[in-house]
């Protein structure tokens, strides 16, 4: 029969148990000496009839549960820790009529529960029936009844209790400074260190321990209302985070919907409602009011910004496809122009298509590509066949360029103008030749152009000089006309230093044009004044 069949129920459960204080600091293990019920009996059976003799257990203890050992058993060995050590189990005893309450349980104990049970034991004892007894503040009262062995292990078994007892409290002290308990559990183990306190089976100093859990319910107190105090701070915060994340979502559903990015948006208010559902798995809860309310708060955000986006894009959809049925048929149009040879007329048509596509605002971002797409090949076939024939001209047009360019040099010797009717009939003869020469490339229109056209004004201007020249006024006008040519070639002088520091060549050249036809006028102006005086 094993260690655990030869006491009470409660023995039994003590056993298992550790019966040190929590405080204690392990050492080696001590050994109990066996209970006098394990030694051999001198009397062989007389052992069976003394169980038969012995009287009942108590109340509070159970009936035996199998019959006690008559046989010796050998001694206990010692393990290195400090935890209570059953004694080993002796071989059964025929006779299964003795009780099973004769023999205490022997356990390992430390010294410091040693003078711990020494110290209880002076508040109990044990009469000669096994009727222990225990002294507190009340009075004497009976804790149980443990027949047939010695008083030292009778009382052993409620000192336990006691001690158990106190480690309970002990550890309890230790996790209120420390633990984070709820104010419901530190309630509830108060609750039960009572109940367990109030008239326990146990022997040892009640009064103190009950006085010990008094100080531990002040503490207790205090440290509700520390949790209490930190709840409502938690709480304060957590209302406090709510509060933001609402005011966010209902920010993000005041945005006026033009400004809105409504994908970025969407997102963050996204974010938000996972935000608020992790807050409220794992924070604090909040106050059913004040939950309800931002709750309330936050799907009304969260309602109108869904319906202001599903109002926009219904809107954008509607213009996306006004703006595509506009950007059709202007596609269509540009399609149309993209073989048409009249290049002037056409180039201004295109740039008046591209105006109205540009007012005709977005279609959805696909069908927009697509129509710009073929917008702009329209286009480019038009201004690619406007350049290849351009080119084809220019080519053309370029002998006709070398023959201006010779009569330009043949005009430019008539400057300066010495014989005025020679001069005539010589620059008539170069501008029937010029007009047969036919057209230059475009590029070069303006050049030979503004050429001929100054030795026409200078041959034109010395026409008009010497028509004047009788007239008493022409000399005065002949000087002023000689002043104002001086000025403008100040100024043309100025104009091509700048433009030969910018390395404008082509500046250079018409500058240097207008410079010469300049000078020669006013050799002009100043020889028809000397022409006046004289």
């Amino acid at each position: 029969m094993s260690e655990s069949t030869e006491t009470t129920p409660d023995a039994t459960t003590d056993i298992v148990e550790v019966s040190v204080d929590a405080q204690a600091t392990p050492t080696p293990a001590a050994q109990v000496p066996p209970s006098p019920e394990a030694a051999p009996s001198p009397e062989g059976s007389s052992a069976e009839a003394e169980a038969e003799s012995a009287p009942a257990p108590a109340p509070e203890e159970a009936a035996p549960a199998a019959p006690a050992p008559a046989t010796p058993r050998p001694a206990p060995v010692p393990r290195p820790t400090p935890r209570p050590v059953p004694r080993p189990a002796a071989a059964p005893q025929q006779n299964a009529s003795a009780p099973a309450d004769r023999a205490a349980p022997a356990v390992a104990v430390i010294p410091d529960e040693i003078a711990q049970t020494k110290a209880a034991r002076a508040f109990g004892r044990v009469d000669d029936d096994g009727t222990v007894y225990v002294t507190d503040s009340a009075g004497e009262r009976v804790v149980g009844q443990f027949p047939g062995v010695t008083p030292d292990e009778a009382m052993s078994l409620y000192v336990r209790r006691f001690l158990d007892l106190q480690a309970k409290i002990a550890l309890f002290e230790a996790r209120l400074g420390t633990a984070e308990l709820a104010p419901k559990e530190i309630d509830a183990t108060l609750a039960k260190i009572s109940d367990e306190i109030a008239e326990p089976a146990a022997v040892g100093d009640l009064d103190g321990l009950r006085t010990r859990v008094d100080a531990i319910r002040e503490i207790a107190a205090a440290r509700r209302a520390e949790l209490d105090a930190d709840r409502i701070a938690a709480k304060e915060v957590a209302l406090a985070a709510r509060t933001a994340i609402v005011e966010a979502a209902e920010r993000l559903a005041g945005t006026e919907p033009a400004k809105i990015q409504w994908k970025p948006a969407g997102e963050e208010l996204r974010v938000l409602l996972e935000t608020w559902k992790t807050a409220q798995r794992s924070g604090p809860r909040l106050d059913r009011a004040s939950e309800e309310a931002l709750w309330k708060r936050f799907s009304h955000a969260r309602t109108t910004f869904d319906r202001e986006r599903r109002h926009f894009f219904a809107e954008l959809e509607k213009q996306n496809s006004g703006a595509k049925a506009s950007k059709t048929a202007l596609v269509a149009e540009a399609e149309r122009l993209s073989t048409s040879t009249e290049w002037g007329a056409t180039a201004g048509a295109y740039r008046d298509l591209m105006e109205q596509w540009k007012a005709a605002g977005r279609a959805n971002r696909k069908d927009d590509d697509m129509l710009w797409s073929r917008f702009r090949r329209a286009q480019d076939a038009f201004f690619a066949a406007r350049d290849a024939a351009n080119a084809a001209t220019d080519a053309e047009y370029g002998e006709n360029l070398v023959v201006k360019e010779a009569l330009l040099v043949e005009a430019e010797a008539l400057l300066p103008v010495t014989d005025l009717a020679q001069a005539k009939i010589s620059l008539r003869a170069l501008q029937e030749r010029w007009e047969t020469a036919g057209k230059v490339p475009r590029g070069d229109v303006q050049r030979v152009e503004g050429r001929m056209r100054a030795v026409e004004t200078a041959i034109r201007d010395a026409e008009q000089a010497k028509w004047t020249r009788s007239n008493p006024e022409t000399h005065a006008r002949a000087e002023g006309a000689a002043a104002q040519l001086e000025a403008a070639i100040s100024v043309l002088e100025a104009d091509l230093e700048a433009a030969r520091a910018r390395d404008d060549a082509r500046k250079t050249k018409e500058i240097e044009a207008a410079l010469a036809a300049r000078r020669s006028w006013l050799e002009q102006v100043v020889k028809a004044a000397a022409d006046s005086r004289g």
